[in-house]
């Protein structure tokens, strides 16, 4: 009989430490219900210590998001262990998350502390912690750069104290598969208590080894595996849960020994609702979720797939809730069929949230001849990254070209008051900024500006995310449109009325593995 390989997911936690990705209280809640949809056995949801908001942020996920265990992370110290427990304490199945250095490095350099002081940090902590609930891990912090003998002492110590999830993070992403999975082989043959805990392992993509650092981890005693939806995370990210997921399925041959839980079939709309919600784009290559994993442009392979699809393809789209032989909409298709292809993309709207959606297909159907499946979910992702405006775009034109000055007529609504304003620019987008700018009073820093094409064609919607940073608040600003400045422009008012809402309700984000 296989061993259940526990799934850990820390999209909302180390993933929101990407630069420029942060999320409100009520897009973390979004993702968290999307997670549970997924069935991951663990989300880690924030860090509750580092601000009020991203405190309320995970009080609200451990408050309404049913199934999986909801875990807080905590410095070893007990204000922190404090601030989690609160946080998560209403949770059905609540863990705190403790974690602490161990390597010379880290000791010598960042904590200034020496290695018996520490030891003995980390097993007051867990103490503390089991105070509050049973489930408590404790993560080594750079455990792959840490002393083998030093790391036996404390896992054996921690355990000892409570400890019942031991984590041994690849923190700066160096090791290499052999190295990671003889620490891991050693590390459970040395420890007399391990068998009282469930050895878990955080990978960083530094030298895209997390992925297959997981796998061998797994193979050598790890069975729990902590990773991010597209691989997000600080630097160059995290161990994509995607990939370890589906690997686990297609070479289920090798991997036979264990299995997951997860739904995999909402892998699909995951992915892209953190994408959307982040402002992160999904590279076209990525495997499992990007674009082109399942198009085929070489003769040789179309040829192979029509003749047997396993020729070239070994994942099914179907596996990962991917989309195939959908019909193309119209303005002329009714509300029946734009309801259908939402539940079949698994999105169930009230009359209300729909009739608001088919406004807005309508209006998009206008605009081009054929509305795609990719078209709805750009649509979707809008309305789920919706906040109430402070300011709404009800007019715009803009001038450009190569001798002309760019210049941008920009008309804002608040409520009942219309503000017009007339700017120029580098460029026609940039124009419409300083326009929203002077009727805001905002002048945030655009610190990142994406576009990217949601279908193919002259009449493509056009998806538009920026990052702006103001006043030490960074946020991330989303539109749509099949014209691409009035994506651009809608993206930059949505992140201006996020900075609005936000005046008077902090959020941040912090901690690391």
């Amino acid at each position: 009989m296989s061993e259940k390989i526990y799934i850990f997911d820390s999209t909302l936690r180390d993933g929101e430490q990407t630069p420029g990705a942060r999320l409100n209280k009520e897009e973390k809640l979004k993702i968290a219900k999307q997670l549970a949809k997924l069935n991951v056995d663990i989300i880690e949801c924030g860090f509750p210590v580092s601000s009020p908001g991203e405190f309320k942020a995970v009080q609200a996920i451990a408050k309404e998001v049913k199934g999986p265990v909801i875990a807080g992370l905590a410095r070893a110290v007990q204000g922190d262990i404090d601030a989690c427990w609160e946080a998560i304490k209403e949770a059905e199945r609540p863990r705190i998350h403790v974690f602490l250095a161990s390597s010379p490095i880290h000791m010598q350099y960042k904590l200034r502390k020496d290695p018996e002081t520490l030891l003995y940090m980390g097993v007051e902590a867990v103490k503390y912690a089991k105070r509050y609930t049973h489930d408590v891990q404790y993560s080594l912090e750079d455990a792959t750069r840490s002393e083998l003998d030093y790391m036996c002492r404390v896992i054996e110590a921690v355990i000892k104290a409570g400890a019942t999830v031991i984590n041994l993070p690849d923190t700066v992403g160096y090791a290499v598969p052999e190295q990671y999975g003889e620490m891991i082989r050693k590390i459970m043959n040395r420890v007399p208590n391990i068998d009282k805990a469930i050895v878990s392992v955080h990978c960083h993509n530094d030298l895209g080894l997390a992925v297959i650092n997981s796998l061998t981890a797994i193979q050598n005693g790890a069975r729990q595996v902590e990773c991010n939806i597209n691989g997000i995370g600080e630097r160059a990210g995290n161990a994509a849960l995607e990939e370890i997921a589906v690997a686990m399925l297609i070479r289920k041959d090798y991997f036979q020994d264990f299995h997951h839980d997860l739904n995999t079939r909402e892998i699909y709309k995951t992915s892209r609702l953190v994408s959307s919600l982040m402002g992160i784009p999904i590279p076209i290559n990525k495997a499992v979720i990007g674009v082109n994993a399942f198009t085929h442009s070489s003769g040789i392979h179309q040829d192979g797939i029509l003749k047997n699809m396993q020729t070239y393809e070994i994942i099914n789209a179907e596996l990962i809730g991917g989309k195939a032989g959908q019909m193309s909409l119209t303005a002329r298709s009714g509300r029946h069929a734009v309801r259908h292809e939402l539940q079949k993309m698994g999105y169930t709207l009230d009359d209300n949230e729909f009739e608001a959606f088919y406004a807005r297909f309508l209006d998009l159907a206008d605009r081009k001849k054929d509305v795609h499946p990719e078209d709805l979910e750009a649509l979707m992702a809008d309305s789920l990254a919706y906040t109430v405006p402070t300011f709404s775009l009800e007019y715009l034109q803009t001038v450009g070209g190569s001798k002309s000055i760019p210049a941008a007529v920009v008309k804002l609504k608040k409520e009942d008051q219309v503000f017009i304003q007339t700017e120029t620019g580098t460029g026609p987008i940039d124009a419409a900024y300083n326009a929203i700018n002077k009727i805001t009073g905002i002048q945030p820093r655009l610190e990142k500006y994406n576009l990217r094409g949601v279908t193919e064609g002259r009449d493509a919607l056009g998806e538009a995310s920026v990052v702006l940073e103001y006043q030490g608040r960074t946020i991330v600003g989303r539109g749509t449109s099949t014209d691409i400045i009035e994506a651009s422009v809608r993206a930059y008012l949505n992140g201006i009325n996020k900075l609005l809402a936000l005046r008077t309700n902090g959020n941040g984000t912090a901690g690391t593995n």
